[in-house]
């Protein structure tokens, strides 16, 4: 099965976030991410085998342990490859991003343990909200359209992702809560 591994912005965090992109200048046809799927990607794993996934739920409950719940604060829009051949589009996260690309590193080197290929690209905290349909849009991106949502990150999410026609369905087959404190006792 398609799986990665994400973190699910609150309900209204993602929906302000879609609100303003839509309202984006924009040239081209860009298909939005419905609602529940808008998330920020720490691991893509690909097509995984139903017997290597427990393999994954070990180290995401290994990695996850590690982390105490922090704030994450989105701060502008971006697009890949660039604003003027977007082929994504997406919101950038400041506040909380260090944390953000820790975790991210942790887990690939965890799973690089267990069999999974590293990523060759840097990781770059974003929370994806549309896709190009067909050529690039050219994309005019004010830099404080997606400012000041903050969100408290407290568990990653093991997604099942199924693709179709009028795009991706995704369910969440497992959440591990980061750890709520790592003193306690102290």
């Amino acid at each position: 099965m398609r799986v990665f591994a994400a973190i699910f912005p609150p309900s209204e965090v993602r929906e302000a976030l879609l609100r303003a992109a839509r309202d984006l200048p924009s040239r081209g046809n860009v298909r939005w991410s419905r609602p529940e799927n808008v998330h920020l990607t720490l691991k893509f794993l690909g097509e995984v085998p139903e017997a290597e996934l427990d393999g994954v739920r070990d180290v995401l409950t290994e990695v996850c342990a590690r982390y105490e719940p922090f704030v994450a604060e989105t701060t502008g829009f971006g697009a890949f490859p660039a604003t003027k051949k977007a082929r994504v589009v997406w919101a950038g996260i400041g506040e909380g991003g260090e944390r953000l690309q820790s975790l991210a590193e942790d887990l690939e080197s965890s799973l690089e343990g267990v069999g999974f290929e590293r990523e060759n690209r840097a990781y770059r905290p974003h929370v994806t909200l549309g896709r190009a349909r067909g050529r690039p849009a050219r994309l005019e991106l004010p830099e404080v359209a997606a400012q000041g949502l903050k969100f408290t990150v407290r568990e990653v999410e093991l997604v099942r992702s199924v693709l179709g026609k009028t795009g991706a369905e995704y369910a969440t087959l497992a959440a591990y809560p980061l750890s709520e404190s790592r003193d306690q006792g102290s």
